[in-house]
């Protein structure tokens, strides 16, 4: 989800909520505690160079068990953000605290912001040798010329 995407919902919404991958809600007393943007500039393993960059919210929570953070708050973060930091209509990465910082893209279902798993993956597959996906076959479904052995039939 871009920049753009979350202002448009938060204009529409009475509550902000965050959804994790696995179904449960992420308190509602959480705090986003830095909007910014990252910038990422790196070598893959085959050698290319490649840059990203992402918008940043980061969510946390205290024991303010009162606090409630409100769309049109949020909004105004985001404006500020904007702003001062000239953060630009891009991607969203939410960093989240779980055993350690978690990383997730951003969805939107209708009415609660839903935090996508991210994965690491190689993106030089074809420079590090590794595999493309193979065929899965079902051995029933195998054409068989003799569908009987015999020994010396060399089907076996």
């Amino acid at each position: 989800m871009k920049l753009s995407e979350i202002k448009n919902h938060l204009g529409t919404l009475e509550a902000v909520t965050f959804l994790l991958p696995n179904g449960i809600i992420i308190p509602q007393h959480f705090h986003v505690t830095e909007v910014g943007q990252i910038t990422k500039n790196f070598i893959d393993c085959g050698g290319k160079i490649r840059n990203e960059r992402v918008v940043n919210f980061q969510l946390w929570e205290a024991n303010d068990f009162d606090h409630r953070l409100a769309p049109q708050k949020l909004l105004n973060i985001i404006a500020l953000s904007e702003k001062a930091l000239g953060i630009e209509d891009l991607e969203i990465e939410v960093e989240y605290q779980n055993e350690t910082i978690s990383k997730y893209d951003l969805d939107f279902n209708g009415k609660e912001f839903v935090l996508v798993a991210k994965h690491t993956n190689c993106l030089a597959q074809d420079k590090c040798g590794i595999p493309a996906d193979k065929l899965k076959v079902n051995l029933a479904d195998l054409q068989i010329e003799n569908k009987s052995c015999t020994p010396g039939g060399k089907c076996c």
